[in-house]
This record gives structure tokens, C-alpha cells and sequence, in this order.
């Protein structure tokens, strides 16, 4: 390159916002995915069970579902994560309650949400597959899921769940962190503002994940 080049800025914003809808250039494989179902539990699911009741992840249960029988009837991993409570909740980061997320405001009884951490009835997993109960956003953070993936002969994982910008996105960036190839689905992913799916898609994209639809992905793991 011409080190005395310059880069001007309509040069840099258009480069900038051509990298936010490409997807990264790697094949995809399916002998080592495993599909990771983040949080499909009943307080993020569930109709008008909580505040935290997120409208779309309920619209396309039906749509993950048809993407964990794909892995099902492939053999492949499916491992679900949930909130519970766990070790008497000191496994946390101590600054969550004081996180706007936890609606301080209103009065209703919240103490019987995320305890038991069930996944929706719908997607219950089976009986030999695995449940990670997490502490925090990302899959990764103080649970035994990279062991897991390690021992199973994972590189790539394959995100859908809830809350896209949240827990699913986190554990997005922790998965490149650990050099995991990571595969997101557009529309198997739910967040609890709408307006805000596509602006984390494009961040994924650029920097950290494929971002495909539940149909691009069953094509490319046939």
C-alpha cells in the first residue's frame, strides 16, 4: 500500500458501511456446528408472563424449532442456555441490579422470575441434551460451555434465541473471541425493541459473525 495515501472521509464512511452488510468469507460445515438456543425460556417467551416478555421471540418459536430438528435428526449438538438462579445469585456481575433492564419501577412481585430457568414449552429440550444455567449475558461467562464445545469437536456455533442485542449478541463476541466461527440468525433472533434487530445485525456482521435467515442456514447444513 501507498503509505503517503489518504483516506478521505466519504471513502471511509462508504468502506465502513459496505463492511457492515458483508458477511466474513469462510465456508460453513455442518459436522462442526452446534446450535446454541439462547434463553427461550418462559420469562423472555411466554405471552404476558412478565415485563421481560419479549412478543417476537414467541412469534418465531416455530421458525427455531424447525432449525433444532434440522440438528436433531443430523446428530448435531443442541445446547440450550437459561437465566436461573444459581449459587445463590453471587455468581453475578454485582452491578446488574442497578441496571436500568431490571424496570425498578414497577411494583409487581418479581421474585419467582428467572429461578427455575425453564425453557418454553414448545422448544424443551431433550432429555440427553444439554442445559447451561448462566449467571450473565454471555454463554461463556463462569459456565462450562467452551469445555463442552471443545469435548464435542466444535469451531462453529449457530445463534438463535433471545434477546438478540443482549445475551445472543454477547455470546456472539465471546464465541470470535475464543476463535469459534459463529453463525447468527437473523430471523431467529428477538430483541425487545425492534428497531434495534438490524443495527446489531450490522455490528455482527462486520465484525464478529455470519448473519444468515433460519432458511440460509438449513440450506448450507443440508
Amino acid at each position: 500500500m501507498n503509505q503517503n495515501q489518504q483516506f478521505q472521509e466519504p471513502e471511509l464512511l462508504a468502506m465502513a458501511r459496505r463492511a457492515y452488510e458483508s458477511n466474513p468469507l469462510w465456508d460453513v460445515s455442518k459436522e462442526d456446528c452446534a446450535l446454541l438456543v439462547i434463553d427461550m425460556q418462559d420469562e423472555f417467551v411466554k405471552p404476558h408472563w412478565t415485563p421481560y416478555w419479549v412478543p417476537e421471540a414467541t412469534r418465531q418459536v416455530a421458525r427455531i424449532k424447525s432449525v433444532i430438528e434440522h440438528f436433531r435428526a443430523n446428530k448435531l449438538p443442541v445446547i440450550y442456555t437459561v437465566f436461573s438462579k444459581t449459587h445463590q445469585y453471587l455468581d453475578r456481575p454485582k452491578t446488574g441490579p442497578f441496571m436500568s433492564n431490571r424496570y425498578p419501577h414497577l411494583t409487581v412481585d418479581q421474585s419467582d422470575y428467572f429461578v427455575k430457568g425453564e425453557v418454553y414449552e414448545e422448544l424443551r429440550p431433550l432429555p440427553e441434551e444439554i442445559v447451561i444455567h448462566k449467571p450473565s449475558y454471555g454463554a461463556f461467562f463462569d459456565t462450562p460451555l467452551e469445555t463442552i464445545l471443545k469435548n464435542l469437536g466444535v469451531t462453529t456455533v449457530v445463534i438463535c434465541g433471545t434477546l438478540t442485542n443482549y445475551c445472543c449478541g454477547t455470546t456472539a463476541r465471546q464465541a470470535y473471541e475464543r476463535s469459534y466461527r459463529v453463525i447468527f440468525g437473523s430471523d431467529i433472533t428477538a430483541t425487545d425493541d425492534p428497531e434495534l434487530q438490524e443495527a446489531e445485525l450490522k455490528v455482527l456482521r462486520k465484525g464478529f459473525a455470519m448473519v444468515l435467515s433460519a432458511a440460509e442456514i438449513l440450506h448450507r447444513l443440508r
